[in-house]
C-alpha cells in the first residue's frame, strides 16, 4: 500500500511539470474552417519535409579559396567552333603564350570538317598532319610571267610596274585604298584557283595543350607566319573586307570537361554563343579570366579544371582609318593566382532533423494565427447579425 502511494505521488510530481496543459474536451470547439486550416497545415508540412529529405539525399558542395600551388604545367583547351562562310583550307588556328612559344597551324590535335553554307557536313572530319612552321615571308605568287609592265591602277608611283597581285596590293596599301582583287587582272588566276573559299564553312573541334601561363589563340583566314617574332597572316590575293567571320561557339572549356555529376557549376559561359559579322573585316575578341578549380568527390577522386568569366568585344577594321588588326576570332586568357577547391560532402542528419522541426513549428504557428483570426472574424459577424455587437 505504501509503495502504491509513493508511485502515485511520484507520478503527480511529474504531472505538475507539464506545461502543455490540455483543456477538457467539453470546452473545445471544432469548426469547419478550423478543419480546412488543419488540412492545409499538414499538406504544407509534408510538402516541405519531402523536398528537404530529397535535398538531404543529394551531396553538398563546399568551397574554399587558397593560393594556387598545384604546379600543373600544361593547360588543356577544348573547343568546338563553326565558321560559317570560310572554307577549312583557308582557316588557321594558332596559339601564342606569354612565355614566347608560338604554336602555328595547330591541326595535329584539331579536326576540321567541311560544311556547306547551311552548316551541313560535306565530308567526314579530317585530321591533317603537322605542317612545318614558316619562318620567312610567304612566296609571292605571280599572276603574270611576262616582262611587260603591269598597271598599278593609279596606286603606283610614276613608272612603277605591278606585275603580280602582291605588288598591286602593296601599292593600294600605301595609298590606303580599298583593295578588291576581283577587279585586277593580276589577281584573277589566283582567285579562280580558290573557288570554294567563300562557298563553304568549317567546323574546328578537338583539344590542344599549351603552357599553363597566360596567352591567346585565334582562328583567322590566311596563311600564318612568324617573321622576326611577329605573328602575321597573309590573305593574299584577297582583301580583308571579303572575309565574313560570323561564327558559332558550340563549346569552349579549359581543363577537364565537367559534367553535372562533377559539381553543378557554370564553367562554359560561351557555349551556344554566336558572333555575327554585320559587315566585312570584323574582329571578334574574347577576354577570358581563368579561375583554377580542383574538384574532390566523396569517392576520393579529384581532378583539376578551370572556371572562367568572359568579356566580349567586336571591332570593324577600316583601312581608310588605319585600324590595326585582322579579321578573325581571338581569345585572350589569363590565370588567376587563386584556386577554388570544391569538396563533395554528405549532409548531416542533425541538420535534416532541425530543419524539419523548424518547418513543423513554423507552419503550425502560422496556421494557429490564421485559424484564430478567422474564428474571431466569424464570431464578430455572428454577433452583428443578432444585434449583440454595436
Amino acid at each position: 500500500m505504501m509503495i502504491e502511494r509513493n508511485v502515485i505521488s511520484f507520478i503527480n510530481k511529474f504531472k505538475s511539470l507539464d506545461v502543455f496543459t490540455k483543456p477538457l474536451e467539453d470546452f473545445q470547439e471544432k469548426t469547419l474552417y478550423g478543419g480546412l486550416v488543419t488540412i492545409l497545415c499538414w499538406i504544407t508540412i509534408l510538402y516541405l519535409t519531402f523536398w528537404e529529405f530529397v535535398d538531404y539525399l543529394q551531396p553538398a558542395w563546399n568551397e574554399e579559396i587558397f593560393v594556387d600551388v598545384s604546379g600543373v604545367s600544361k593547360l588543356q583547351i577544348n573547343l568546338d567552333i563553326v565558321v560559317s562562310s570560310i572554307s577549312c583550307e583557308y582557316l588557321a588556328l594558332d596559339a601564342v603564350d606569354t612565355s614566347g612559344d608560338q604554336h602555328l597551324h595547330i591541326d595535329y590535335n584539331i579536326y576540321k570538317r567541311r560544311l556547306d553554307l547551311n552548316g551541313v557536313p560535306i565530308e567526314p572530319p579530317q585530321k591533317e598532319s603537322l605542317k612545318p612552321v614558316n619562318k620567312t615571308t610567304p612566296a609571292i605568287s605571280s599572276a603574270q610571267n611576262s616582262t611587260e609592265c603591269g598597271s598599278c591602277y593609279g596606286a603606283g608611283e610614276e613608272g612603277q610596274c605591278c606585275n603580280t597581285c602582291m605588288e598591286v596590293k602593296e601599292a593600294y596599301r600605301k595609298k590606303k585604298w580599298i583593295f578588291k582583287p576581283d577587279q585586277f587582272t593580276q589577281c584573277k588566276p589566283e582567285l579562280s584557283s580558290n573557288t570554294t573559299i567563300f562557298k563553304e564553312g568549317c567546323q574546328l573541334y578537338g583539344t590542344m595543350e599549351v603552357n599553363r601561363v597566360g596567352g591567346s589563340f585565334h582562328i583567322a583566314p590566311g596563311q600564318s607566319f612568324s617573321i622576326s617574332h611577329i605573328h602575321v597572316h597573309d590573305v593574299q590575293p584577297y582583301a580583308s573586307h571579303m572575309f565574313n567571320t560570323t561564327h558559332h561557339i558550340r563549346h569552349l572549356s579549359f581543363g577537364k570537361k565537367i559534367t553535372k555529376t562533377d559539381g553543378t557549376i557554370q564553367v562554359t559561359p560561351l557555349d551556344g554563343h554566336t558572333g555575327l559579322a554585320k559587315e566585312g573585316a570584323m574582329m571578334f575578341n574574347y577576354y577570358i579570366k581563368l579561375i583554377p578549380t580542383v574538384i574532390e568527390r566523396m569517392d576520393g577522386y579529384f581532378f583539376y579544371t578551370n572556371q572562367f568569366s568572359v568579356t566580349k568585344f567586336e571591332k570593324h577594321l577600316s583601312i581608310t582609318e588605319g585600324d590595326s588588326g585582322m579579321p578573325g576570332i581571338f581569345f585572350s586568357y589569363e590565370l588567376s593566382p587563386l584556386m577554388v577547391k570544391r569538396v563533395e560532402q554528405r549532409k548531416s542528419l542533425s541538420h535534416l532533423i532541425m530543419t524539419i522541426l523548424s518547418y513543423v513549428s513554423g507552419v503550425y504557428i502560422a496556421a494557429l494565427l490564421v485559424d484564430s483570426f478567422v474564428h474571431k472574424t466569424v464570431k464578430y459577424v455572428q454577433k452583428l447579425e443578432i444585434g449583440k455587437q454595436s
